[in-house]
């Protein structure tokens, strides 16, 4: 088993000569490109898939490698996952010969050997450089092919540093170099992931509101202000795919992301200071006026700006970088309870929203929304650990007043701002609803 850790950036078609050559400058360890061919695997009702697993056999120069990856994480464009890897002499699958822990029950199912078949296939030429940074060996790999299922197909054209051995910092230190050449963005889509999704039929991928921000039962502030931030930055990579896809509503979700981005460093505030983000405040700021006012997805998501401060975040998050911004007093607060933080803060915007409208308004609704907007991110971080179907009543309400204030239907605002006014909390504070 070895622990695979990449960090993905989809390439803009005609940067892939300026890249190239500006990785020539990093270091004389090139490696000429050479064909792989993938090929996917799955069974007809998706067990694999339904248990974060991907078989694929991959031949190139005449030999072939068994693999198979399982759960792991992805946070941003950095993928860090477990996977086994298997020498082959004729590209066939012999699932007995993988270890027992790759399986769920630690046993290999008796059926599956028969019942999975090729789903998908990915073709493309790699070339690829080899760099020393600080004590770690990074592998690039620059991949231009195409992903097939079927009758569909999309291009790849992807820039890949595989972590060989040494820290996952030390790729996001040569990411930031690398980030200033134009025509980069992270990518959140695995190969596999695209593959997928052209085998189930290549639907149009829909745009996704915020769920409810869900959280182990007994999370810290801490991990729920890490789990905040990764929430935010997987629906403003979501929606920048949709909008590079030609999906110009999704640019609004994107800029609502960075909104969800600023909002939970103000909602943990009160302990992680702001001089520990402040230049990730600045990236967001600047990438916020970029795509503002972008006229197309072209100017927007393949910008310098856009890029670091997505790989700033990123970073943040591997790294834990608040952390050494903290003193005694504020680790202590973080390692408390997040629901007894989500009492308090539900309450407070629940206060807030109610006095903000706790009479018409007029023709100053507008001037509310973005109290209003606030305090449903509030409700989407800190709702996950209480009755769901309750907590998502509540917000759509206050998520209808919204909606009809944007749209200006004024009969609509009073229905949503008097049902919104006289809910019953679905939190516990102090024991008493």
């Amino acid at each position: 088993m070895a622990q695979e850790i990449e960090l993905k950036f989809i390439v803009k078609s005609d940067s892939v000569e300026t890249l190239r050559q500006h990785l020539h400058t990093l270091t004389e360890e090139h490696i000429a490109s050479s064909q792989l061919l993938n090929i996917y695997y799955e069974t007809p009702d998706n067990w694999l898939r339904s248990h974060d697993m991907g078989l694929r056999i991959r031949g190139f120069d005449g030999q072939y490698e068994m693999t198979m990856k399982i759960a792991g994480r992805v946070i941003g464009g950095l993928h860090q996952r477990p996977e086994y890897n298997i020498p082959l002499t004729q590209p066939e699958l012999d699932l007995a010969r993988f270890p027992a822990e790759v399986w769920p029950d630690g046993i290999l199912p008796a059926d599956l050997q028969a019942r999975v078949q090729p789903l998908f296939s990915t073709d493309f030429y790699r070339e690829k450089w080899l760099v020393n940074v600080g004590e770690s060996r990074i592998e690039i790999g620059l991949d231009l092919g195409e992903v097939n299922a079927g009758e569909f197909a999309e291009p790849i054209c992807e820039l890949e540093l595989e972590l060989l051995s040494g820290s996952p910092a030390d790729i996001l230190k040569l990411a930031r170099q690398l980030v200033n050449v134009s025509g980069l963005r992270q990518g959140s889509l695995s190969k596999a992931a695209r593959g997928y999704h052209l085998a189930q039929g290549n639907a149009v991928r829909e745009r996704r509101p915020t769920a409810i921000l869900q959280t182990p039962v007994k999370a810290s502030i801490e991990q729920a202000f890490a789990a905040s931030l990764e929430l935010a930055l997987s629906q403003w990579q979501y929606h920048e795919e949709l909008w590079v896809r030609g999906n110009e509503k999704a640019k609004a979700d994107v800029l609502s992301a960075i909104a969800l981005l600023r909002h939970t460093l103000t909602l943990f505030g009160g302990i992680v200071p702001r001089k520990a983000s402040a230049h990730l405040r600045d990236l967001l700021t600047q990438s916020e006026a970029t795509i503002t006012s972008a006229v197309s997805a072209d100017t927007a998501v393949w910008s310098a700006q856009s890029a670091l401060a997505k790989l700033v975040l990123t970073e943040w998050l591997v790294t834990q970088g608040w952390r050494t911004f903290l003193d005694e007093k504020a680790q202590a607060k973080f390692a408390d309870s997040f629901k007894r933080f989500a009492d308090v803060h539900l309450s407070r915007s629940a206060a807030e929203l109610k006095k903000a409208f706790a009479q018409p308004l007029g023709d100053s609704y507008r001037d509310q929304l973005p109290r209003l907007a606030r305090d449903i991110d509030s409700a989407l971080l800190l709702a996950g650990h209480y009755d769901r179907a309750r907590a998502v009543e509540w917000l759509e309400n206050w998520q209808g007043l919204q909606h009809a204030i944007e749209t200006r239907q004024r009969v609509e605002i009073e229905h949503f701002r008097n049902t919104a006014i006289t809910q019953e909390p679905f939190w516990l504070h102090s024991g008493k609803r």
